[in-house]
């Protein structure tokens, strides 16, 4: 299943099966309940995310300013509770719709029911390949201010300082284009996939033992909301790679870090899929054994793999819980989302969207 594929690492033995890719488009806006000066966005999971968020921030409408700039659709934000720069995609979702490929039905969940945490929901986690998202509705301030909590932000803009959205949007895009997280044609640190690792969330006793094999004390910031996060706290994954010696600009054959970001991985041309692979998995084993943070909870990778495990005669990835999710024909999952097309179009919506376009190799 492909979104806006900008976070895909495919197997170098390629995929010999089905993409599904989502590529159903629309927005249409309405007032929220309740006499609020806000306004609910309900978005097709194919639309461009970047583009998205430019209408937003077009429109006045505050909540989603600090995640320009990011590549991808819509559909993908909520499964990672997508965030950059002080901002997730959790503060601002209403409502996800999505088809439940065990159920072969649509369903929907309200934020609460999503189960939002650090770049994790419960659809890349308890019901991962489970759900297919096919809208999202984000609820936006009309005319509300801008999220400032980013130390980059802060110091673009000074203490007092009251920047519109599109002045934050404009300083955004230019601290990424400097960390090489910004497309322009040239730009060899562009080759990436963005983020590949995840700032892993600790506890006190866990940043003490840090702080002693490091022999300094580790850069952190506050973990978040939640009753989880008390007395926890968010270290900087690039800092962590750094102390573990591996530098900006390391390379491995045609792998690399990038220059600028530590957390990008980066094709410095030719590099294979497995390649990519045995340098983040270096890197991961060396952060593990220097402060035992192990990648399987809290440094995970943020990159989404195909054909990297078993597959079925369609080609399609399993595993043994995801096995009774892929048992239905491609056809048959085709005429389900026509269906919610034409019940989800209406006015606002092109007559002729269609959600799935089906490649097969």
């Amino acid at each position: 299943m492909l979104g806006g594929g900008s976070n895909l690492l495919v197997s170098d033995k390629g995929f010999d099966g089905l993409v599904l890719h989502v590529a159903l488009r629309g927005i249409s806006v309405s007032d929220a309940p309740g006499g609020a000066a806000q306004k609910i966005y309900r978005v097709a999971a194919g639309e461009d995310w970047d583009g998205f968020v430019e209408r937003t921030v077009e429109e006045n409408c505050a909540g989603l300013e600090c995640l320009a700039g990011i590549p991808g659709t819509v559909g993908g934000t909520p499964v990672q509770n997508v965030g950059a720069y002080g901002q997730e995609v959790a503060s601002a979702i209403e409502r996800v719709r999505a088809f439940d490929l065990a159920e072969r039905t649509f369903v929907e969940f309200s934020a609460a029911e999503c189960g939002f945490a650090y770049r994790r929901s419960r659809f890349n986690s308890t019901d991962r390949d489970r759900y297919v998202v096919t809208r999202v509705d984000y609820r936006l301030t009309e005319c509300g201010a801008p999220t400032l909590r980013y130390a980059d932000l802060q110091r673009a803009f000074g203490s007092d300082a009251q920047p519109s959205l599109a002045e934050v949007v404009a300083v955004v895009r230019r601290v990424r284009q400097t960390k090489g997280m910004l497309l322009v044609e040239g730009d060899p640190d562009c080759r990436s996939a963005g983020s590949f690792f995840k700032n892993p969330v600790v506890d006190d006793e866990q940043v003490r033992q840090i702080a002693e094999k490091s022999g300094t004390e580790p850069p952190r910031f506050p973990a978040g909301p939640g009753a989880d996060n008390q007395r926890r706290v968010k270290l900087p994954a690039a800092w962590l790679i750094e102390q573990a010696g591996f530098a900006k600009g390391y390379a491995l054959g045609a792998a690399g870090i990038s220059s600028r970001h530590t957390l990008a991985l980066i094709n410095r041309g030719g590099a294979t899929a497995g390649e990519m692979l045995t340098l983040a998995t270096l890197i991961t084993q060396a952060v593990e054994e220097r402060f035992g943070i192990a990648r399987g909870d809290e440094f995970n990778e943020e990159l989404n793999r195909i054909s990297f495990h078993n597959v079925c005669a369609r080609g399609v990835e399993l595993d043994a819980a995801a096995r009774e999710y892929r048992t239905f024909s491609a056809v048959e999952l085709n005429e389900r989302v026509l269906a919610e097309v034409d019940s989800f179009c209406g006015s606002h919506f092109q007559d002729d969207a269609t959600l799935l376009v089906i490649a097969a190799k």
